[in-house]
């Protein structure tokens, strides 16, 4: 029989035989080393940040004028700067530096609040991803006419 246990010293267990994991290929939580760099990380903001709604920002900034629209988009990219903080907050839970990673915003729900605020957040979270993917349909339906 074989039984895996991760523990924090990155040692597992197979048959009784206790062997350290090469940390060359895994982090220090098991899983395989994330090989992301500069480039990656930065297509990755760029794409999740800009997104499609820099379709819509000249037109919404046309609509606003010259000092509102400038106005709002300061004001949203601040919003947008303070949560990305918190997300970078929440990556560990506990230590910041040896903490258990949450890899999924639900893990970090669940182990920070946990109990019914995790269902409540599930709600919220998956509400959002349903209205966004109407919105996108009917935006895409509209262009296409």
């Amino acid at each position: 029989m074989v039984e895996n246990t991760f523990q924090t010293n990155l040692s597992h267990r197979r048959q009784g035989f206790v062997s350290q994991i090469d940390s060359t290929y895994y982090d220090d939580d098991g899983r395989p080393k994330r090989t992301g760099g500069l480039w990656t990380t930065s297509s990755h903001i760029i794409t999740a940040v800009i997104g499609s709604g820099v379709v819509s920002l000249a037109w919404s900034i046309s609509q606003m004028g010259w000092v509102a629209g400038i106005v709002v988009l300061i004001f949203f990219s601040v919003v947008t700067w303070y949560t990305s903080i918190f997300l970078a907050d929440c990556y560990r839970t506990g230590d910041p530096v040896t903490g258990p990673r949450n890899y999924t915003f639900m893990e970090a729900v669940s182990s920070i609040l946990g109990g019914w605020n995790e269902t409540w957040c599930g709600i919220a979270q998956y509400s959002n991803l349903f209205g966004t993917a109407i919105g996108y349909t009917i935006g895409a339906s509209i262009s296409m006419m």
